[in-house]
């Protein structure tokens, strides 16, 4: 029997986002990246090329991609990178090919950058991406983890506190923030994933182009 209804979607599947995924030193973005890993499906998480060199404990092409200050200076100069940044006196950067080979089989993008980066990205993007600020409960608690890491020097400590209260002046630039209080990692991980199903839910998608 026939009918005039159709068995087509109301609406199409959601657009495909970049997340941008940003903070001051010390506020867990590693943690809250790390986690959302685990726990969500559909997601790329774009590896960043650095000319710094590698930590104890950290994995190429895992962590980053590490390469030599000339061969950075290379992929700059053949436009390789949707965006990259002097942090620190050394070089990091986003691999544009990267991004668009998951965007084409349907993953989200997330990306993690600090706040010069994410500056740059909203330039590069405008209003096609998520932008997210992450933060942590209190300053003390973001120095505290910062002491935790054990990767700074005193000297270089205080340069990061100080430059992490000259970032937090951005927040304004973002369009949502999470705090990532110490303890309850998953509490800031569930409100970036609720961000996630409310950008799908849009009834004007975002459209990124790489």
């Amino acid at each position: 029997m026939g009918t005039c209804f159709s068995n087509d979607p109301i609406i199409p599947p959601p657009n495909q986002i970049v997340i941008v995924i940003s903070g001051p030193s010390g506020v867990g973005k590693d943690a809250v990246i790390n986690k959302l890993r685990e726990v969500r499906e559909g997601l790329h998480f774009v590896v960043t090329a650095t000319s710094r060199p590698m930590r104890v404990g950290e994995v190429e092409g895992k962590d980053y991609f590490f390469v030599s200050r000339d061969k950075f200076l290379s992929m700059v100069e053949n436009d390789e990178l949707l965006e990259y940044a002097l942090v620190y006196g050394e070089y990091k950067g986003i691999p544009k090919k990267q991004i668009q080979e998951f965007m084409s089989k349907g993953e989200d993008i997330v990306l993690r950058v600090d706040i010069q980066g994410a500056q740059t990205l909203r330039r590069i993007l405008g209003n096609s991406a998520v932008f997210i600020f992450l933060v942590a409960e209190s300053e003390i608690a973001m120095v505290e983890r910062l002491i935790d890491r054990k990767t700074e020097s005193q000297e270089e400590l205080l340069v990061r506190v100080a430059t992490a209260r000259e970032e937090v002046r951005h927040l304004k630039n973002f369009d949502y923030v999470v705090v990532n209080a110490k303890g309850k990692l998953d509490d800031a991980v569930n409100r970036v994933e609720s961000i996630i199903e409310a950008e799908k839910s849009r009834v004007h998608q975002r459209i990124v182009r790489i």
